[in-house]
């Protein structure tokens, strides 16, 4: 086994691979289905169900910060947390607070850039895929916390047409966030930009790509969506990102001989 090889084993974070942004994607969707079902569908209203959320994910995080390595099923619990608390977080200070897309994503984005610098500073550099200590831990989902709520915002600036948003649809707001993404993924094989800026700029745009495709499948039809049920819209998608995961645990085990051919 060589170093780095020891590294990845130590480090409490998965490798950024394509099926690490594929199961990103799945919960960034679960993530805008699940706290609509939530707030929406139960009527349980974005504060409450903010407050549900964030409990689920400090039981999430709590096993994650207390495990000695990194376990996918903990991992993406907690960044399911996240985006549901996202969702919720968002809508609540979007709508119930009154803060409109506009200042809620410009609010987000400052906190995002400045929990980056901070980190920074703090530690001398932004990890992104080997993390193995706990102060690095708490800046990575503190970070992922807050840049999931930027992104709900985000996606709902670009697809809504209340409070202050382009009014652009769900189905055009994620073909936008595939371009833009696109362009991330471009400046990572032609550019010299740092790769943690690049992973992070992804890490955002993945969130209201997820909420657009979640609001296209969920949404009313008289809305731009599919007006499919939230709960089994969240089930489904759930499904297909344990699916990913299975397979691709399967597959690395077969390539380590772990497992009959």
């Amino acid at each position: 086994m060589t170093s780095s090889d020891g590294k990845t084993l130590l480090s409490k974070v998965p490798q950024v691979t394509l099926v690490f942004w594929l199961v990103k994607i799945c919960a960034t969707t679960v993530g805008e289905t699940g706290g609509d079902a939530m707030s929406m569908s139960l009527s349980l209203g974005y504060a409450v169900s903010t407050l549900i959320f964030l409990g689920f994910f400090v039981v999430a995080l709590a096993a994650q910060l207390t495990a000695k390595r990194y376990h996918a099923w903990i991992y993406w619990l907690v960044v399911v947390a996240t985006t549901t608390v996202g969702t919720t977080t968002s809508d609540f200070l979007d709508r119930t607070a009154g803060l409109g897309y506009v200042k809620s994503t410009a609010v987000e984005l400052a906190a995002v850039i400045g929990m980056l610098i901070i980190w920074r500073f703090a530690t001398g550099k932004i990890a992104v895929d080997h993390i193995t200590d706990r102060r690095n831990e708490s800046f990575y989902w503190v970070t992922i916390l807050i840049s999931n709520t930027l992104g709900t915002a985000l996606g709902d600036f670009t697809a809504d047409d209340e409070l202050g948003g382009l009014g652009l649809g769900f189905e055009t707001g994620a073909l936008i966030f595939v371009g833009l993404l696109a362009l991330v993924v471009a400046a990572h094989f032609f550019t010299r930009i740092a790769p943690a800026v690049l992973f992070w700029a992804a890490y955002v745009l993945t969130r209201p790509l997820g909420a657009t495709l979640g609001d296209t499948i969920t949404k009313p039809v008289a809305q731009g969506g599919l007006d499919l049920d939230r709960f089994a819209a969240t089930a489904a998608i759930a499904a297909a990102m344990v699916a990913i995961l299975v397979v691709s645990h399967w597959r690395r085990r077969a390539a380590l001989g772990e497992v009959p051919s």
